[in-house]
């Protein structure tokens, strides 16, 4: 990806990714797992592997995305914008995995989905639901899914 998401994730927040998190029903659209230093995120439905995501440490704390892919066959993955591919692997992980309501986030995809798009009335909730998907009842830190 030639666009990368340029949060910092905490000790804490890599611990909870490194556990991931898996679709506990049908409104949920995302399985994350990681492997070692690498974080993947599939489709709940069909299994497809979407995005793998390498993580590093980082000087002084915390973890970041040093480098990732996305899926490019169109009939597993039909988005080709980086942008918005760079905001929905963020989103994914700060709203699906750890459970944020990361609104600036939902702002950025809602406006570049938008952006091109016959969905210039779609709703911010839509947009998310059709995107993200719900997230069950937030799970405790710690707590494997």
């Amino acid at each position: 990806m030639p666009q990368l998401p340029r949060r910092i994730w905490s000790d804490e927040d890599w611990e909870r990714i490194r556990l991931g998190y898996r679709a506990q029903d049908m409104d949920e659209k995302w399985n994350v797992y990681a492997e070692g230093d690498v974080v993947s995120l599939h489709r709940s439905w069909t299994g497809h592997g979407i995005f793998a995501a390498t993580f590093v440490p980082v000087d002084g704390g915390g973890w970041r995305i040093a480098d990732a892919v996305v899926e490019r066959d169109a009939a597993r993955y039909k988005n080709r914008d980086d942008a918005y591919d760079c905001v929905m692997l963020e989103m994914v992980i700060s709203s699906v995995v750890l459970g944020e309501p990361a609104h600036d986030l939902l702002s950025r995809l809602t406006a570049l989905t938008r952006r091109g798009r016959d969905s210039g009335d779609a709703s911010a909730d839509i947009i998310r639901h059709s995107a993200i998907g719900l997230r069950s009842d937030p799970q405790p830190p710690g707590r494997g899914h």
